[in-house]
């Protein structure tokens, strides 16, 4: 089968399946497997994909998305083109989860896989804290913006023992103000700036924002850098996501008894 996946999730999904050797292109952002990726013929960014390019390649099956805003026109371009394509829209680890196994059975490995998820279902388990952090996780700096109810990350802060501070938002993610992340006094925040490489994360930048000098998190010095390939990307990497924010929790808890 030719395989064109055109998001960094769909691509570490088909590796995870162990169908690298199905891939005849990818989009300009995939990076991971780098051994799978190198070398394979590029279509465009996820929010630019250039069609043609796709259409050339001739694909038995195109992965495509509907995460973010944008995504929809070129799900419009590819039915254009009549060319086969899957996309879902996970808001969810259980839509996550599902994805997974949908994509296995288009690839015609459905016990991978049920295997991979089920593997990942385990390694993300909800732990039990002491204290239920409010962990405020950033996918941009300026404007902040940060996971709604509608999120994988929400039911990630949850499983690690945290608390998402804006959980009650029906959305997938929502820019907030000053005033907003104030009244949400958030325990920890956490750069998963998307598209932004983990070296250039900058945890100063939060550290100077004026109107946060009263919350908890800056206070107590707990900014915490969170690659978004972990936590951004709907597949099998969300379990280092995971790992992540249970190792910030421990440290949240390991704070709060010693200052007892």
């Amino acid at each position: 089968m030719r395989v064109v996946s055109l998001t960094c999730s769909n691509t570490e999904i088909v590796c995870a399946l162990g169908c690298a050797d199905e891939l005849v292109g990818v989009d300009d952002h995939s990076d991971y497997p780098v051994e799978v990726v190198t070398g394979l013929p590029r279509v465009g960014p996820d929010l630019g994909i250039d069609v043609a390019r796709v259409a050339a390649l001739k694909p038995d099956l195109v992965l495509a998305s509907l995460t973010v805003p944008g995504h929809e026109r070129v799900l419009e371009n590819l039915a254009a083109a009549k060319l086969p394509f899957f996309a879902p829209e996970p808001v969810s680890l259980a839509d996550v989860y599902d994805d997974i196994t949908q994509i296995a059975a288009r690839l015609g490995v459905p016990a991978r896989g049920a295997e991979l998820a089920q593997r990942m279902q385990h390694e993300i388990a909800a732990v039990t804290a002491s204290v239920a952090p409010r962990l405020l996780v950033e996918w941009w700096p300026k404007p902040v913006i940060v996971p709604g109810r509608k999120s994988w990350v929400q039911d990630l802060i949850e499983r690690a023992g945290g608390e998402n501070p804006f959980a009650l938002r029906d959305v997938k993610s929502t820019p907030i103000t000053d005033a907003e992340a104030v009244r949400a006094a958030p325990d920890a925040v956490i750069m998963s700036w998307c598209g932004v490489r983990l070296e250039k994360y900058r945890a100063e930048v939060v550290y100077r924002r004026p109107a946060w000098q009263t919350i908890p998190a800056l206070a107590k010095r707990q900014v915490f850098a969170v690659p978004e390939a972990f936590l951004g990307r709907p597949g099998p990497r969300l379990v280092e996501g995971f790992r992540a924010l249970r190792d910030i929790v421990q440290s949240i808890e390991r704070l709060s008894a010693s200052s007892i």
